[in-house]
């Protein structure tokens, strides 16, 4: 009995196949799994099947299992040519005319990795930036950003149906500082009126976000004088932070907000929409979308009723002020307020009605994923916790996608405060870098400053977006403008430029290499590159699985690194032999598409030309 290589098959699934089947057959015991490595380099081999795992299911030798199972494969797989088994290792030798066969139906598959949404009715909610409306984005914000989309996107390509969402922190004692600042401190212009994103002279904040957090920052500076002048009169520091007027009439201001006063609220809907629009500029630039808004304005007061329900059936309780409790300590953690003792809401509260609101805004949710600092790992465990004690069906499939703070080499791009880099100038500066670093090298002849400028963006935009990416999200950061734009190495220029690379080959390629080729002898470094470009379906799962981006952008450099190694062995246009230079140039277009596609997951854009 042959086994077909079915249109959709791959090397592995092949021979994961004929080994179940092989097992059953030898010794009448099925396996559920088969686990594979890449054939160490001192062996004869292809794809190697480690035999150990299969002990669980049948006792014995593994050498013998092996040997067993290689013989039964190659009487059975005429594609396997022959074996060796090293110790519980059995390494497959495989026809060249199988790779060829398995690199036609990919080269032929235009969206090769990805598995079709349809056919999953799971949908998945993605929580990413979640930004407070008193200041513009910055660094953290951008690494937060690029996480959520990037796992958005792995988690469509998985086959996922996704929404992208954001709760913006439009409300509190923050946004009320910035509203106060303004009120007092904005200068008047010619019309007597006080200056807006739209009228003001400075042309740093004509940008909303930028405007708002400009008097956040003027109100610190003036609460710090209020509190110097108290303490010089003789108060203590402490009582000063608390009875410095500016800080009253900030939280008068907060008093009147939450009764609804219409003139304080007719001001902070103006004053949010400014940054509002500021946010979604910076958004657009970086390349990220949502799907959804949630304000906190119209959260805040959520998760109350859920404590009510909680309370009845047990889930928490009440001390003797009032206040409710949930007692986690049987779950390694400890006890957590859910109610204050005045009936008004903590941010666990507020999290709770959140999420279960959403569950009822998209029914067809069954996972939430929250990309937030790691500082609020505790927080989430508690969250997490408290939703599955409710009895959520979907509350065991939350995750925190948590990531470390970025950090950057001190004194390489400070912004105006010295403490905080401004995404927006950030972005800038990264475009300059590529900008300088392109014309040292001297390639762009031929190209219009149009067309230059478009170029300097891809590239500075690539490489801050994969050198934040390539990185395990639990990790710290330290991001280097400069290396990142290298050109040489693990970055995103030097990818984006063997891109470019196989762009110019297929221009070069004017004849017809969209025929299947089935009957040549392959160069190892082909062999090497069909290999790896089968594992793109798997990395994407893996990534999905894992909530890391960064096993994508790892493959990428890999896949990049084989090819530029076959470029360097094989003539690719220069060869002689027609099916050979065919399957050379469809192995180039397809390590493209690759590029091309997984660098979408990641949010970073290609460049035709380099």
């Amino acid at each position: 009995m042959h086994f077909n290589f079915k249109k959709t098959m791959s090397i592995q699934t092949l021979i994961e196949s004929a080994v179940k089947k092989g097992f059953l057959t030898l010794y009448n015991t099925e396996i559920p799994t088969v686990e594979f490595q890449a054939t160490r380099k001192e062996f004869e081999g292809d794809i190697t099947v480690v035999v150990f795992p299969m002990l669980r299911y049948k006792k014995g030798n593994p050498v013998q299992i092996g040997n067993d199972l290689g013989n039964y494969i190659v009487e059975n797989v005429k594609e396997v040519t022959r074996f060796n088994v090293v110790k519980g290792f059995l390494n497959l030798v495989i026809d060249d005319a199988l790779y060829l066969k398995s690199f036609d139906i990919i080269f032929k598959n235009s969206t090769y990795g990805f598995v079709n949404t349809s056919t999953n009715n799971d949908a998945v909610l993605v929580e990413y930036s979640s930004p407070n409306t008193n200041k513009p984005l910055h660094l953290g914000h951008v690494r937060n950003n690029l996480l959520g989309y990037a796992i958005s996107e792995i988690l469509k390509a998985a086959g996922k149906k996704v929404y992208k969402t954001q709760i913006i922190n439009d409300r509190g004692i923050h946004i009320c500082k910035s509203m106060l600042a303004w009120q007092k401190y904005a200068p008047n212009g010619s019309d007597g009126k006080k200056e807006t994103p739209l009228t003001t002279y400075n042309e740093d904040l004509r940008k909303g976000d930028k405007l708002v957090g400009n008097y956040y920052v003027k109100f610190d500076q003036e609460y710090k004088k209020e509190i110097r002048d108290l303490v010089a009169s003789g108060i203590s520091e402490e009582d000063a932070k608390k009875q410095a007027p500016l800080l009253l009439e900030a939280q008068e201001m907060l008093k009147k907000w939450e009764a609804g006063d219409e003139q304080v609220v007719a001001l902070w809907k103006e004053m949010n929409q400014w940054v509002y629009e500021g946010f979604e500029t910076t958004y657009e630039n970086l390349g990220v979308n949502f799907d959804s808004y949630y304000y906190e304005s119209n959260t805040y007061l959520l998760g109350k009723d859920n404590i009510e329900e909680g309370l009845k059936n047990g889930v928490f309780f009440k001390k003797e002020d009032g206040s409710v409790w949930i007692d986690l300590t049987e779950d390694g953690l400890d006890e957590k307020i859910v109610l204050r003792s005045d009936g008004t809401a903590v941010y666990m509260t507020q999290d709770i009605g959140t999420a279960v609101q959403r569950s009822k805004d998209y029914p067809d949710v069954n996972g939430m994923v929250y990309t937030v600092g790691n500082e609020q790992e505790y927080h989430f465990k508690v969250l997490f916790l408290i939703l599955q004690k409710l009895g959520y069906n979907w509350a065991d499939q939350l995750y925190h996608l948590s990531y470390g703070m970025v950090d950057l080499p001190s004194g390489k791009m400070k912004s105006r405060e010295g403490t905080v880099v401004d995404a927006d100038e950030l972005m800038v500066e990264m475009t300059d870098t590529a900008r300088s670093l392109s014309q040292e090298l001297g390639k762009l002849e031929g190209y219009s400053n149009e067309e230059k400028e478009s170029l300097y963006k891809t590239i500075g935009l690539g490489a801050l977006k994969y050198y934040i990416l390539k990185v395990d999200p639990r990790k710290r950061i330290l991001f280097d403008p400069k290396e990142s734009v290298d050109f040489q190495g693990n970055t995103g220029p030097f990818i984006q430029y063997t891109y470019a690379r196989i762009q110019s080959i297929l221009r070069k390629a004017t004849f017809d290499y969209s025929q299947p080729i089935t009957d040549i002898e392959l160069h190892e470094k082909e062999k090497e590159l069909i290999k790896i470009i089968e594992n793109y379906p798997e990395i994407i799962q893996q990534a999905a699985a894992n909530h890391s981006p960064a096993l994508i952008a790892n493959y990428t450099y890999d896949l990049v690194k084989e090819f530029n190694s076959f470029y360097q062995n094989v003539s690719i246009l220069g060869e002689e032999n027609q099916d050979k230079k065919i399957i050379r140039v469809q192995l180039s277009k397809k390590v493209s598409d690759i590029i091309k596609s997984a660098f979408s997951l990641l949010g970073i854009e290609v460049p035709e030309r380099m």
